[in-house]
């Protein structure tokens, strides 16, 4: 898990205490505008992912839906947006299951820099 206090488990260099961080409690970026390639690549560490192209095209394909309805997805969501954008192959839980393991939705949009999922625990 993500401790925000700690910011050597990202390899972040985190406010001063007192000041703003860039995290919720959760570890989710609060600034869409904060997010790029190499706080994604982090945040995948922290999170035990080594990302390839697989994961990038997850990773756009997220940030393309949140700018499309101003929302994170969830898994049910997630999936048949993959479905029509990337098709069937690629348009199943057990494919995004596979590259994010332990919550696809939730870890995706971590990564991406997209606030939590409404319905994700």
């Amino acid at each position: 898990m993500l401790r925000l206090r700690q910011g050597s488990e990202l390899g972040l260099t985190l406010p001063e205490p007192g000041s703003a961080s860039p995290f919720d409690a959760e570890g989710f970026l609060l600034r869409l505008d904060d997010w790029d390639e190499a706080l994604a690549q982090r945040l995948a560490a922290a999170a035990g992912v080594a990302l390839t192209p697989a994961h990038w095209e997850i990773i756009y394909l997220v940030r393309r839906f949140y700018a499309q309805y101003k929302l994170a997805p969830a898994m049910r969501p997630l999936v048949q947006f993959a479905r029509r954008q990337l098709g069937p192959e690629k348009g199943q839980s057990l494919y995004l299951m596979q590259l994010f393991p332990g919550g696809s939705a939730k870890l995706v949009c971590k990564i991406a820099g997209l606030p939590k999922p409404d319905n994700c625990l």
